[in-house]
């Protein structure tokens, strides 16, 4: 599993902008803009500039933001440097031009650019708590300000937001926070607000979709055999209250788990429609960077104990509206949120559900409404790569009512994310493979589950026993573009490689965007068909995408542009592993060996320490010894690989940065338990 890792967000109580030249710094959103349109930055690039920005005009040396951005490491001094390079491409920066770094020779670096900042606070509730602090008063908010203020505040709070970037600061009015002891009449008047905020939330939605929801338009067929496509938008929160912020990714994160059962339709996955949190949607544009022909846009309101969801599906060809309606619903009942609306899509899309698709379908099993809400909170952080506080929301969900599968499912994700992202290593691979191992004991056919738990057993060496899992899944749904992903990622484990490619392809087919954030079509490169490897990767500046680049280009002994992608890839994310083996490639091609083999040493040190268990890229730290003529080393990881799960003979025997081995007594004892091991996984699964 590899992905790139987002920096912890800053805390979701306040929303602080920092504006300077065409440039805005969103601390929510966790991006640049500049004229309200996002800037690349990989998340320590961010982190560096918002470190700056917050202390305009002071000079900060350069032990105080090493400090400050790798506080439980030691770095050297010239990852520092990379990062202010970054930061003066970022800017617009050439040269001499001094408008927002200046260089303090020998200390530090100082922001010159003057800094407008200011904040966007959310209105509070009576009660209202961070979960971290007060878990138990989780969902008890008290309601709505009442009187003249309320109406200015809700005149305010619902406005159609602005581009990211460009959206104005309306501070709560001083003295209209309601009281704790808020009398009956009060908490009656409190409803009037919320039947405004219907009427706005239409509004507001006709805005976005650019045009007036008037009439139920009828189902709109899709034209060919394959299923439908559908994209599910993060939930717009038109309170804006923080406190319920997360329920506008994670009610949505629900329908599209819901919907998974259902053949005749792929949903796009929420990791590819979570950038669309709090934005001002443009229909087409959107519908063409997610490649899909129906998208369900929606807005949630809450008020107390009270919520209503509005929502609207739209055949993007047609401009129509298959559906549009709302639920009002106590807030008790969040869980009937997903029913109802996936069973309205498959209405609006006229779906025909097969038997079994229709069984699984059914209501979810009663909930916990405390536990079910911390699940929520729990999806929500870790779509933001917050791992150990959504480890937190979910533990503590398990515990008040560990009857709840997705809880489990979900847990294991977190599990497994920290493992891989944030070095967890084993101890939480084990918690992982537990809490894979609970969801399925209460729920065997959920398919989420069996993806997620078969692609932690592929990382972990286990993959004779994913594939069952997958096939399983895809018997269930033949259209799960994420099944079909997986099932070639194992596949390639054991060296099936034209079968992990025409897996692959399947789900690039059902979903042009699988996986392409995080991980590359492997066996072409296995098969030694270069051309067709690098045709297929995205088109992207991320550094795990440009490693690739440079190997496929490595492989093709294209020195210059590998050695071109590969310095990228190092220059954005050093601490990565693959940047790292990338570089190391890069050293040989100037004989500088030695240098290459000690960044080796450093990165098999780091594994070992964090006992990350990927063998296929820990193969990539072999074949950089192997290219780098450390025979031991090389030859030492290849065991570590085989034995683990990464065995693909069909590619070892070919694979040219193995050269150097193929004299060594040892290489052909490793290749023979490689063919062995191989022809076994295809007697069984071929």
């Amino acid at each position: 599993m590899n992905s790139s890792k987002r920096s912890p967000r800053e805390s979701t109580e306040t929303r602080q902008f920092y504006e300077f030249g065409p440039f805005v710094l969103d601390t929510v959103q966790h991006l640049l803009l500049k004229d309200g349109e996002p800037v690349g930055l990989t998340p320590k690039t961010y982190d560096a500039l918002l470190v700056l920005a917050q202390n305009s005009g002071r000079m900060l040396s350069k032990e105080d933001l090493m400090s400050a951005l790798w506080p439980d490491s030691f770095v050297e001094e010239s990852n520092l440097t990379q990062q202010i390079s970054m930061i003066r491409k970022a800017l617009g920066e050439t040269p001499g031009d001094d408008r927002y770094i200046v260089t303090v020779p020998g200390r530090g670096y100082r922001f010159a650019a003057p800094v407008r900042s200011w904040s966007e606070v959310p209105v509070e509730t009576a009660g209202e708590r961070h979960p971290e602090l007060v878990p138990e008063k989780l969902g008890n908010e008290g309601g709505l300000r009442v009187g003249a203020e309320s109406d200015k505040v809700l005149h305010m709070e619902l406005r159609v937001p602005a581009p990211i970037g460009r959206q104005e600061t309306h501070p709560a009015p001083s003295g209209s926070a309601p009281s704790a002891l808020q009398t009956k009449s009060d908490r009656t008047r409190g409803r009037r607000p919320l039947l405004i905020a219907a009427v706005i939330a239409g509004l507001g939605a006709a805005a976005v979709l650019g045009y007036v929801l008037r009439h139920r338009a009828p189902g709109v067929r899709p034209s060919s055999s394959e299923p439908r496509s559908l994209a599910i938008l993060p939930f717009e929160n038109l309170r804006r209250d923080a406190n319920s912020a997360f329920l506008g990714f994670s009610l949505a994160d629900a329908v599209v788990t819901k919907l998974g059962y259902v053949s005749s339709l792929t949903v796009r996955p929420s990791s590819a429609t979570e950038k669309y949190r709090d934005q001002v949607i443009d229909i087409r544009k959107v519908a063409a960077d997610l490649e899909v022909d129906t998208l369900l846009t929606g807005t949630f309101f809450r008020d107390g104990d009270e919520l209503r969801i509005t929502s609207q599906l739209v055949d993007v060809k047609s401009q129509k509206i298959l559906w549009k309606g709302s639920f009002d619903r106590k807030y008790e009942r969040l869980l009937t949120v997903q029913d109802d609306v996936a069973h309205q899509i498959i209405n609006g899309l006229e779906l025909n559900l097969s038997a079994a698709e229709a069984a699984r379908l059914k209501p979810e099993l009663p909930v916990d409404p405390m536990a079910y809400e911390y699940y929520l909170r729990g999806v929500d952080l870790d779509a933001r790569n917050e791992f150990p506080l959504a480890i937190r929301m979910l533990e503590k969900s398990t515990e008040i009512d560990p009857r709840y599968a997705p809880t489990w499912a979900q847990l294991g994700r977190s599990y497994s994310e920290a493992a891989s992202f944030q070095f967890g290593g084993g101890e939480q691979y084990e918690k992982a493979r537990a809490a894979y191992e609970r969801a399925l004991s209460l729920e065997p056919d959920r398919i989420e589950t069996k993806i997620h738990m078969a692609n932690l057993l592929t990382d972990t060496g286990r993959v004779e026993e994913a594939i069952p899992l997958l096939r399983d899944a895809i018997k269930t749904n033949p259209n799960h573009a994420d099944a079909h992903w997986e099932l070639g990622y194992a596949y390639r484990h054991g060296g099936m490689l034209e079968e992990s490619v025409k897996e692959c392809e399947r789900a690039r087919e059902l979903d042009p965007g699988v996986k392409v954030n995080s991980s590359a079509l492997n066996s072409y490169l296995y098969l030694g068909e270069y051309d067709q490897f690098l045709q297929s990767l995205p088109q992207s500046e991320l550094p795990f995408i440009l490693f690739y680049r440079g190997f496929g280009e490595y492989n093709k002994r294209d020195w210059p542009a590998a050695t071109a992608d590969f310095a990228r890839a190092f220059e954005l994310e050093p601490t990565l592993l693959q940047a790292q083996v990338g570089k190391a490639l890069s050293l040989a091609t100037t004989h500088e060996n030695a240098t290459g083999l000690a960044m080796l040493k450093k990165a098999e040190a780091k594994v070992q320490e964090k006992k990350v268990a990927d063998p296929e890229a820990i193969y990539k730290i072999a074949q950089a010894y192997s290219v780098l003529d450390d025979k031991g080393s090389a030859l030492r990881l290849l065991r570590y690989c085989i034995d683990n799960g990464f065995f693909p003979y069909s590619y070892f025997r070919s694979d040219p940065l193995l050269d150097n081995l193929r004299a060594q007594p040892e290489f052909a004892r490793l290749m023979e338990t490689a063919h062995q091991r191989e022809d076994a996984f295809r007697a069984r699964f071929a």
